[in-house]
């Protein structure tokens, strides 16, 4: 049986949660479509030592402050998923979780959402399925022929898992940074972190807060038509929480430049010594998770559908929300979002009103 509604938002994390709030202050017929089975979003999927860059006050969505957390400036992962199933039942947003979309198709005036547990005919979709479901592996020499354990940041949970290996953790981004630091302060496993460049780490005074103006900095730039200051690119790529602090200070984070292949039992570097190893974790990032929209036929460069904020320049009844700068600026934080879902939810009233 297919059912209608207004709007349909696919996803119902952060981007979703936010979306749905703005959606319900604009009087539309809505529903939320969540592949997991529980309230959290990504965040449930965390690792267990990771904590926000930023404090709660700092950390939220539309509408409801995250309380703080008892002991902590910088929340953690748990304390985040609570607070996301709170604002959930606090706005009674109509979520359905477990119902994974495979394909949004367009027909006529409406677009047709078609999920494991049915169908939805909608005059509008929001996107918001983040990058979390899609983790990127780079194609590196003898992938394949390592005999040890693999595994993305998506599958990391703990040090416990690495008691007496050889760790090789590879990624010169905040994921890389923590999870290596992560291990090395705990010190059951021998750690050595891979980086295709020097990692830069943000002076130690700088956290959310600090990242999220630096970013509304560049918007306001760019909306001014003055040039590009290169948001918080220009200033480092990796946050210094307190663990990385620690665990860099402690000269337990060894940086080596990226190997240059892996072999059955280890990683060849570029000088060509080998390094034994029994896991090497790729926190090497994400891409967009949009297979869902790919019978519309809207990717463009670098798989990225092409948008004006959160529009599909090719599709206006589409909006894609929460994927990074390229559908609005900080959009995949839990602070960023609210003023992309905002102005997103603005413009479908218009569409739908019109």
């Amino acid at each position: 049986m297919t059912q209608h509604t207004e709007v349909a938002v696919i996803g119902g994390g952060q981007a979703g949660l936010a979306a749905g709030y703005h959606l319900r202050r604009q009087g539309l017929d809505f529903v939320v479509l969540d592949a997991d089975p529980a309230p959290g979003g990504s965040w449930q999927h965390m690792w267990e030592s990771l904590h926000l860059f930023s404090p709660a006050e700092h950390s939220s969505l539309p509408g409801r402050l995250m309380p703080a957390q008892a002991g902590e400036t910088y929340p953690d992962a748990g304390h985040v998923v609570d607070y996301l199933a709170d604002y959930e039942k606090r706005y009674d947003l109509p979520i359905q979780h477990g119902t994974h979309v495979n394909a949004v198709r367009r027909d006529g005036e409406s677009l047709l959402v078609e999920a494991d547990t049915g169908t939805w005919r909608a005059r509008a979709v929001i996107s918001a399925t983040g990058t979390w479901s899609r983790p990127f592996l780079p194609a590196v020499p003898g992938r394949s022929a390592f005999a040890g354990r693999q595994l993305h940041t998506v599958n990391y949970r703990s040090p416990a898992d690495f008691t007496g290996q050889r760790v090789v953790v590879v990624g010169s981004g905040n994921s890389g940074a923590q999870i290596a630091a992560d291990l090395a302060l705990d010190g059951r496993a021998e750690v050595t972190w891979a980086t295709q460049r020097p990692p830069r780490f943000l002076a130690d005074d700088i956290d959310g807060r600090a990242l999220f103006d630096v970013a509304t900095a560049r918007r306001r730039a760019l909306e001014a038509g003055r040039s590009d200051t290169g948001g918080v690119a220009s200033l480092g790529d990796i946050v210094a929480v307190p663990p990385v602090r620690a665990a860099r200070d402690a000269g337990l984070l060894p940086i080596k430049p990226m190997f240059s292949q892996l072999t059955a039992d280890g990683v060849r570097w570029a000088d060509d010594s080998h390094t034994a190893v029994d896991a090497v974790i790729w926190c090497t990032g994400f891409r967009p998770a949009l297979a869902h929209l790919a019978p519309l036929n809207l990717r463009g460069p670098r798989g990225h559908i092409p948008t004006d904020g959160t529009r599909a320049l090719d599709e206006p009844r589409l909006h894609l929300l929460g994927y990074g700068d390229w559908t609005g600026p900080a959009s995949a934080t839990l602070i960023g979002v609210g003023r992309p879902a905002r102005d997103a939810a603005d413009e479908i009233t218009h569409l739908l009103r019109s």
